[in-house]
């Protein structure tokens, strides 16, 4: 696992010591990055359920201007800042060692992208997306949210706020990209 491009392209990431986190592989990661293209710089990103931080500092490195990392797991909050320290892109991030529900919660500033890859097959990206989905002032006016699933996993919710507007599959990885309807005049 490693950083794809950017200021720390070529950077080795660590993995989470255990078998708690599910990285998202560089070639998704990269499909990923190349669907988002330079609308990332400048970005203000949410990474919930952060594991290795691999997608929050993939961002950093293409020029988000912060990201804000949430992750329970003591091991995978340790693991995303020995990352960030890695890769010299500390002063862009923020480490929340928390619940992603509770810290959905609390007021923010607007993010850009809200990234949502909780554990697998425990249904935990319905209710965060519902949350987000509440929550509308949590996304800038054109801010996305986009979840990374087991294709297998993947049903359409009800959602009063987003809409899904793609959905590209790599592998074992489902990516949904969810956005606020535009609105009519």
């Amino acid at each position: 696992m490693r950083v794809i491009t950017g200021s720390a392209k070529g950077k080795k990431l660590k993995e989470v010591p255990g078998d708690t986190t599910r990285p998202i592989t560089d070639r998704t990661k990269e499909a990923l990055f190349s669907i988002l293209g330079d609308w990332i710089v400048g970005a203000r990103v949410l990474d919930l359920f952060g594991g290795t931080g691999a997608v929050g500092i993939e961002a950093l490195s293409r020029g988000a201007a912060h990201v804000t990392f949430v992750e329970k797991a003591p091991a995978a909050t340790r693991t995303i800042g020995e990352n960030l320290r890695i890769t010299g892109l500390a002063s862009g991030a923020r480490v929340i060692k928390g619940d992603a529900f509770k810290i959905l919660q609390k007021d923010h500033p607007p993010f850009d992208i809200i990234y949502i890859a909780p554990p697998q097959y425990r249904g935990l990206w319905i209710k965060a997306l519902q949350m987000v989905d509440a929550r509308p002032e949590l996304l800038t006016a054109d801010g996305i949210a986009i979840v990374q699933i087991h294709p297998k996993e993947f049903e359409n919710i009800p959602l009063e706020n987003l809409s899904l507007y793609d959905e590209r599959k790599y592998g074992s990885t489902l990516l949904c990209f969810y956005e606020k309807p535009e609105e009519t005049e």
